[in-house]
């Protein structure tokens, strides 16, 4: 984990936007208070006393993770007098030997991700949540920086595997039929990186026969980090999870670093310098 008390270097920079780690407390909060405004604000998250108190989404596993920070520089917001770079997006990372020492991964409430794991003991594992672009920052400048962004911590931390859960808006299952359908007939994990949603909470993914499903429709309809990860090779767990105190519909993203298209590790680099 990185030390909170001092800002990081940056990992890059695209136009007014840097990406970086939160390296302090503070930086951390106000990526809480991020996810608050999209998530209870913005969305239908239900938000406990905690959260609705503090105007900050937290949980236990924030202290245990990274936290993935795009920064812009020409939005700024004031306090005591100081000028601060607006924080527009962020993304929380738990590197399997944190999450080993502390009770196993936040997504494991979700998915069976247990036998996965041990199929693959030599391997490290990153798990990656709660994804959040504030809404006037949602495009593929924003996204490419995170993905900057973690591409560089995955190289720094020699991570074979990615992984966690992706949220589609809504919990209506015949509204989202085309999208999760779409997803298990094209994107399903088999094999070696089979994984599948805790029975106790699983629903089928498997809603449309492929011929009544619409596949240009769908592709603009997913949200754009989901779309991201499957152009860079990504596989969907069988089954999702309705999270009704989000409002959304989890999936599962899966992304084996060794089968991620070579057009995007050349497009970013090797050693992720693109935007260094």
């Amino acid at each position: 984990m990185t030390p909170l008390d001092k800002a990081t270097p940056t990992i890059g920079k695209l136009g007014s936007l840097e990406v970086r780690l939160a390296g302090t407390k503070r930086e951390v909060r106000r990526a809480q208070q991020l996810r608050f405004r999209v998530f209870y604000e913005e969305m239908s998250a239900q938000p406990d006393p905690f959260a609705m108190a503090t105007r900050r989404d937290r949980d236990r596993f924030d202290r245990l993770c990274d936290h993935l920070i795009v920064l812009d520089h020409n939005a700024q917001t004031r306090k005591f007098r100081r000028k601060r770079p607006r924080i527009v997006a962020t993304y929380r990372l738990l590197r399997q030997e944190i999450a080993a020492q502390h009770g196993g991964f936040y997504s494991a409430d979700e998915f069976d991700i247990g036998p996965m794991i041990t199929r693959h003991p030599d391997k490290r594992f990153l798990e990656l949540g709660r994804s959040c672009v504030q809404k006037h920052y949602r495009d593929k400048r924003t996204v490419e920086l995170l993905w900057h962004g973690a591409w560089s911590y995955v190289l720094q931390h020699k991570v074979d595997l990615l992984f966690g859960c992706a949220s589609l808006a809504g919990t209506d299952l015949d509204e989202l039929a085309p999208v999760l359908s779409y997803l298990h007939h094209n994107h399903r994990a088999t094999g070696e990186w089979h994984t599948a949603a805790v029975p106790s909470r699983r629903i089928s993914m498997d809603r449309l026969p492929p011929d009544q499903i619409d596949a240009r429709k769908v592709l603009r309809a997913l949200p754009p980090l989901i779309k991201g990860y499957l152009r860079l090779g990504a596989y969907i767990a069988d089954g999702a999870v309705v999270d009704h105190q989000f409002g959304t519909t989890d999936v599962m993203i899966i992304l084996p670093v060794a089968e991620i298209s070579h057009r995007y590790i050349n497009y970013y680099g090797a050693d992720a310098t693109r935007h260094a």
